[in-house]
């Protein structure tokens, strides 16, 4: 079984990519139960995004309540996307496995296009082609060792724990989604708030609201048909808009 938090469909195409590679299935956390059953013999993955070289808040909520039913004798194993480096993301998610009393046997880092259009340009389509293209490579190696359940911190590109006393802080400051704003080819259409995985969006005459942290993912900016929803300093407008083209968001 392999589950798996995607704010703009990198994490998702990972995922679907290991389940057709490994025979399992791939599930969204997103309104998935934590208490997990594996099957004789069946792995357990979890794939997800680095934000702020750390672990999604919504991952975070998740392996808060992760129970794995005889989790002893199956290979357990952790999958994160990112863009430059995948920072603290690695030990991060071996300490709060560890204290829902799981140990994690593979660790595992795929680099992709970067979705914080705050700071990384993806208006450039062949370029970001290009990095997609690349990361098959960081997939099909992660597959393989998958598939021999191989013991290992096989993550590249990592940072020390200790910096995420200083980026865990920042994250949580981030979240507070003060940040957001609409611009006037706002249609109302209310996709932002539907798609919002942390429910942090209302829509209030006929415009989005962000009415509490939200995980960050920038789904609703990358996934808005008009461009609306900008971040920041203004340069998301010019870093343009990405969903994976591998899957539907």
């Amino acid at each position: 079984m392999i589950v798996y938090f995607s704010g703009t469909g990198n994490s998702k195409y990972v995922a679907e990519r290991l389940a057709a590679a490994t025979n399992e299935t791939a599930v969204s956390i997103e309104g998935l139960s934590a208490d997990i059953t594996l099957n004789d013999g069946e792995r357990f993955g979890l794939v997800v995004p680095t934000y702020f070289w750390e672990l999604p808040a919504i991952v975070r909520e998740f392996l808060d309540k992760l129970t794995i039913k005889n989790a002893v004798g199956h290979y357990i194993y952790f999958v994160a996307t990112y863009g430059t480096t995948s920072g603290c993301i690695g030990e991060d998610a071996k300490r709060m496995f560890k204290s829902r009393g799981i140990e994690l046997n593979g660790l595992f880092g795929v680099k992709m296009p970067d979705n914080w259009t705050p700071v990384f340009d993806l208006s450039d389509p062949e370029k970001v082609a290009g990095q997609n293209a690349a990361a098959e490579n960081y997939i099909n190696k992660a597959a393989e060792l998958i598939l021999k359940c191989e013991n290992g911190h096989f993550m590249a590109n990592k940072a020390p724990f200790f910096i995420s006393k200083l980026t865990g802080a920042l994250y949580e400051k981030e979240r507070r989604a003060r940040k957001f704003y609409v611009e006037d080819s706002c249609i109302g259409c209310g996709l932002c708030a539907e798609k919002c995985p942390s429910q942090a969006i209302e829509m209030k005459e006929k415009k989005p609201v962000w009415t509490k942290e939200c995980t960050l993912c920038l789904r609703c900016l990358h996934c808005c048909p008009k461009f609306a929803i900008q971040y920041g300093n203004g340069k998301t407008k010019q870093h343009g808009q990405y969903t994976n083209p591998n899957v539907k968001v």
